[in-house]
C-alpha cells in the first residue's frame, strides 16, 4: 500500500473538516502534488475524472440558475403556502415543493429558490426564520437521492454502476432508490410536523409573485423525459446522459439570450457554482488515486474482519457509517473512495453490489442532515439566515432538527431497502 497517498488523503480531508481553508484550495493542491510529485502521470489524473459526471453538473447548474429566474418555484411556493389555513401546513407545502424540486435540482440551487420565500413568510408572520431554513435545507439533501440528477453523490453513483434515469426509480424487477427515499420522506415528514406543530396562527394574505418566463420549468420537464427515454433506448452510452443534459442548457442559455440580450451571457455564467465544478474534479482525481495504491483494498479487508459473512449486517453497517461520517465529513469523495469498497464486499459475499451501493448512497447523502456542516445545502441555508434574515443558527439548533429528521428518513430508508433489494441479481 502506498502511505504517502494515503497519507495525503487523510491531511486533505483534515483540511476539509476544519474548514479554515478555502475547500478548493485544498483539493486543488493535493491534486497538484500527487500530479508534480509524479505518483500519477496526467493520463492517469484524465482518466480518473468521471467526464460524465461533469457534464451532468455543469449542465444542471445552468439549468438550475434559469429556473430560478424564472421565479417559477418562487410562484408555486407562494402559492402553495397562501392555500394553506396554518403556518404549520404552509411550511409543510413549502417542504413538499422543496422535496420536489430538489428530485431534479442540485440541492444548494434548491435552497438558493426557496429560502428567500421562507424568509419573506417569516418576517411578514413576525417568527423566526431558521426553523423554516433548516427543513428546507434537510428536504432538499433527503430528496437530492432520489434521482440521477438530484445531486453529485446521485450522479456519481449512476455513471459508476452504470445506472440510468429509469433505474433509480426501477431496477431488475424491483423498487428503486426513489421509492426508498419515499419512504424515508414519509417517516421524517411527520417528524417535522411534531417539530412545526405549535405553529398554528393563522398565514394571512400572501403577495404572489409574477412569473418571468416559463422556458426554464418547459425545458427541465423535456429533459427529464429525454433522460428517461435515453435510458431505454442506450442503457449503456457512458456518456449519454451528460450530454443530453448539456444540450439542453445550451437551448436554455440560448433563450435567455434571446429573451434578454447579450448581457445574459455574463448574467448567467458569473453566478454559476464554480467552485463545486472544480472541487468535484479535483476530488475524483484525488480518489482515483487511491485504487492504485492499495488504500481501497485495505479498507474493504477491514470491513470484510468486521462485518464476516453476514450480508445483512454489511448492508446495516454501511448505511449507518455513512450516516455518522457524513454528518460531519463531505460526502462527494466519501462515496467516491467507498463504492469500490461497496463491490468487493459484494463480490466476497457473492451478493448483488447494487444492494451496497444504494445503501451507501441513502446512507452518505442523508446523514449530511444532522449538522450545519454535513452538507453544502446546510451551509448556505445557515448563511443566509444570519445574512438575509438576521439570525444566527448554532450547532444545537441544527442538531435538534436535523438528528430525529435523520434517524426518521434513514431507519424508514434502511427497512424497506433491505426489503426491495436483498433478493437483488
Amino acid at each position: 500500500m502506498n502511505y504517502f497517498v494515503l497519507g495525503l488523503f487523510i491531511l486533505t480531508y483534515v483540511f476539509l473538516i476544519w474548514g479554515k481553508l478555502h475547500k478548493l484550495w485544498v483539493v486543488g493542491v493535493a491534486a497538484g502534488i500527487l500530479i508534480f510529485t509524479r505518483t500519477i502521470s496526467l493520463p492517469e489524473a484524465f482518466s480518473f475524472v468521471n467526464w460524465n459526471v461533469m457534464t451532468l453538473f455543469v449542465g444542471m447548474l445552468v439549468l438550475a440558475d434559469l429556473f430560478i429566474d424564472s421565479q417559477v418555484p418562487a410562484y408555486f411556493a407562494q402559492k402553495l403556502a397562501s392555500k394553506a389555513k396554518t403556518i404549520v401546513f404552509a411550511m409543510l407545502f413549502i417542504c413538499v415543493l422543496t422535496s420536489l424540486i430538489s428530485a431534479f435540482v442540485e440541492n444548494v440551487a434548491t435552497v438558493l429558490i426557496i429560502a428567500p420565500i421562507a424568509i419573506s413568510l417569516a418576517k411578514n408572520l413576525k417568527i423566526k426564520a431558521a426553523p423554516f431554513l433548516i427543513a428546507i435545507a434537510i428536504c432538499s439533501n433527503l430528496q437530492g437521492t432520489a434521482t440521477l440528477v438530484g445531486d453529485p453523490p446521485s450522479m456519481i453513483l449512476g455513471s459508476y454502476a452504470k445506472l440510468s434515469f429509469n433505474d433509480f426509480f426501477w431496477f431488475h424487477g424491483h423498487p428503486g432508490i426513489f421509492f426508498a427515499v419515499q419512504a424515508g420522506a414519509l417517516a421524517s415528514f411527520i417528524v417535522l410536523y411534531f417539530i412545526f406543530r405549535h405553529y398554528k396562527a393563522s398565514v394571512g394574505q400572501i403577495e404572489i409573485v409574477k412569473v418571468k418566463t416559463w422556458r426554464p420549468t418547459i425545458l427541465i420537464v423535456l429533459l427529464i423525459l429525454a433522460l428517461a427515454t435515453s435510458s431505454v433506448i442506450a442503457p449503456d452510452a457512458p456518456l449519454l446522459s451528460g450530454m443530453i443534459t448539456l444540450v439542453f442548457a445550451l437551448i436554455g442559455f440560448l433563450s435567455q439570450v434571446v429573451r434578454v440580450g447579450h448581457r445574459a451571457i455574463s448574467d448567467l455564467i458569473k453566478p454559476l457554482d464554480w467552485s463545486t465544478t472544480l472541487f468535484l474534479l479535483f476530488i475524483f482525481i484525488i480518489v482515483g488515486s487511491l485504487t492504485p495504491a492499495g488504500v481501497i483494498d485495505k479498507i474493504t479487508y477491514l470491513m470484510k474482519s468486521i462485518t464476516g459473512d453476514n450480508i445483512f449486517l454489511t448492508y446495516t453497517l454501511i448505511m449507518w457509517v455513512s450516516v455518522l461520517l457524513s454528518a460531519f465529513i463531505d460526502n462527494v469523495p466519501y462515496i467516491l473512495m467507498m463504492l469500490p469498497v461497496a463491490g468487493g464486499l459484494a463480490v466476497y459475499l457473492g451478493v448483488s453490489p447494487y444492494l451496497f451501493y444504494f445503501s451507501l448512497l441513502i446512507g452518505a447523502s442523508v446523514g449530511g442532515n444532522i449538522t450545519p456542516i454535513g452538507a453544502s445545502a446546510n451551509i448556505v441555508s445557515v448563511g443566509l439566515a444570519q445574512k438575509k434574515a438576521g439570525e444566527k443558527i448554532s450547532f444545537k439548533e441544527f442538531v435538534k432538527m436535523g438528528l430525529p429528521y435523520t434517524l426518521a428518513a434513514v431507519s424508514a430508508a434502511w427497512l424497506v431497502g433491505w426489503f426491495f433489494w436483498r433478493n437483488l441479481v
